[in-house]
């Protein structure tokens, strides 16, 4: 992974972390891209921020969630284009088993700034 690609990744993965931790949808959602596609842990397809938004106001409140990110793995796809893919392990407090899924996201430079406009999340489990 590029540096640049390293440090762009990193601090849209702390962003993210601590948006998380707050479920704060607003926070969260502020990290997309107008056109964002999100792929969550539902099967439905959120769009935009708002979409993005409406699904993270749509879980549970749990009292201290938290996200570890692991095997993070980026590539500098264009000048304005970066593909990330990583482990998500997932931390509730007791409230539910814990769980980890695959991640990816494309994150593009928007308005100048980097967001992600292609969330997608899917099963460790070997579904074939």
């Amino acid at each position: 992974m590029s540096n640049e690609a390293d440090a762009i990744v990193s601090g849209i993965i702390a962003k993210w972390r601590a948006g998380f931790a707050a479920l704060d949808a607003a926070a969260l959602s502020s990290l997309y891209a107008r056109n964002a596609f999100f792929f969550g842990s539902n099967p439905k397809l959120y769009r935009g921020r708002a979409g993005v938004a409406d699904y993270f106001n749509g879980l549970p409140r749990w009292r201290k969630p938290s996200a570890v990110f692991s095997e993070v793995t980026a590539a500098q796809a264009g000048p304005d284009l970066i593909n990330m893919a990583a482990t998500i392990s997932f931390d509730l407090a007791g409230e539910r088993p814990d769980f980890s899924v695959k991640m990816s996201w494309v994150i593009m430079r928007e308005d100048g700034e980097w967001k992600i406009v292609n969330h997608h999340a899917s099963s460790q489990a070997p579904l074939i």
